[in-house]
């Protein structure tokens, strides 16, 4: 295993796609504030922004290529030097139905490779994720099966955007090996660990150490955890020579009892993290170095 980096990319994600915002008033919906949000996690030391849409008037998840490139949009005419990283999960949930499981039942969202990647082919960021998983996810089943990612991966690296392989137990890990030996992956592949979420893998540091393990020679990956153990996995990825994910998608406290105030302050959290274990914060700039990205689209 890596010893500590000499430098550590943190990556904010900024407001998830579940139907949380009633939960912590500092979760960003409009375009907005999700866009506002992630320039107050870079002052506070982010490189990466992880982006997620959400509809403002029902502020549940949302696929509409609108929003998405409202975000883009106002963080790029900010000027930020962010690495972008949009999401391309949505469009994976199938729920069967009660007397017809063939059939799904409301709340499914299940939809085509073209559709889930529809954003990335208009906005051309530099990273996206694919999520290699197909997994219980709670109450529901997170569909990802091999065809759809393989399409998916095509699209992407069509378009020229690096994906993030999310990873969220040992199988899908090594899935993402096997795309990565068979050409579907370009580069240096970017992996985030993904631990915690019923029913994956939990966040202990036995388990991310193993996953760690099972990735292809040469990759760089990420790693967190959800809920309480956001900061004991961040501590856990630095230490195993791993990159740090927080940000409200994955927790909405600051400490027990205490909801965080916005992604920035657990940004900041993140940053003391790294600093104390002997690493220092990754700049944007230096996030693509790590991270072998080409310009952005």
């Amino acid at each position: 295993m890596a010893g500590i980096n000499e430098k550590t990319v943190i990556t904010c994600a900024l407001t998830g796609g579940f139907d949380n915002a009633h939960m912590n008033p500092a979760i960003p919906v409009t375009p907005e504030q999700i866009a506002n949000s992630a320039l107050e996690a870079e002052r506070a030391g982010a490189a990466v922004a992880h982006i997620h849409v959400r509809d403002p008037h029902t502020t549940r998840a949302s696929m509409d290529p609108a929003l998405y490139r409202e975000v883009v949009q106002r963080i790029r005419d900010a000027g930020s030097k962010l690495v972008l990283n949009l999401t391309t999960g949505a469009g994976g949930r199938y729920i069967p139905g009660d007397n017809e499981p063939l059939s799904p039942a409301a709340g499914s969202t299940l939809t085509t490779p073209a559709i889930r990647v529809q954003h990335v082919d208009e906005l051309r960021t530099e990273v996206c994720t694919l999520d290699i998983a197909t997994m219980n996810f709670g109450e529901h089943v997170f569909m990802n099966t091999p065809a759809h990612l393989r399409e998916m991966a095509s699209r992407i690296r069509e378009v020229g955007v690096k994906p993030e392989l999310e990873v969220f137990d040992a199988g899908h890990a090594r899935l993402a090996a096997k795309m990565v030996e068979d050409g579907l992956i370009a580069g240096r592949p970017m992996f985030q660990l993904c631990l915690g979420i019923p029913w994956g893998a939990p966040a202990t540091a036995q388990t991310m150490a193993y996953l760690a393990s099972l990735l292809p020679a040469g990759a760089v990956w990420s790693g967190f955890g959800i809920s309480r153990m956001q900061f004991p996995m961040a501590a856990q990825a630095v230490i195993l020579g791993g990159h740090v994910r927080v940000g409200l998608e994955d927790n909405l406290y600051l400490e027990r009892g205490v909801l965080a105030p916005s992604n920035a302050a657990l940004v900041e959290r993140a940053v003391t993290i790294v600093e104390a274990l002997g690493s220092k914060v990754a700049t944007p700039d230096e996030a693509r170095e790590i991270f072998g990205l080409g310009a952005a689209g």
